[in-house]
């Protein structure tokens, strides 16, 4: 099996951890999966083979950029995902 990942994987991660860990309800384990799936389906793909490879190429002006557009993706998915739950849909 090939070793690659999407870098974005673990920025929407680590970001929907920090929100899950500062919110003072809860988040269901499905609303942050779904928040996860639509937010990266709505980044585009950067495959790595490591990510302290990619990491260490990048100046901090593009680490903040990637950081940005995840928040970006991240709130846009919320804003879905409350709207549609996906709880409600009986699936």
């Amino acid at each position: 099996m090939l070793d690659v990942s999407n870098y974005y994987e673990q920025l929407v991660i680590d970001q929907l951890a920090h929100l899950a860990e500062s919110e003072e309800e809860p988040l269901s384990q499905t609303f942050l999966e779904d928040v996860a799936c639509l937010a990266l389906n709505s980044l585009p793909p950067c495959y790595v083979r490591h990510l302290v490879d990619k990491s260490a190429s990048m100046s901090e002006h593009d680490h903040e950029h990637m950081r940005a557009t995840v928040e970006k993706a991240i709130k846009r998915a919320m804003v879905q995902v409350r709207l549609r739950p996906h709880e409600g849909r009986g699936a």
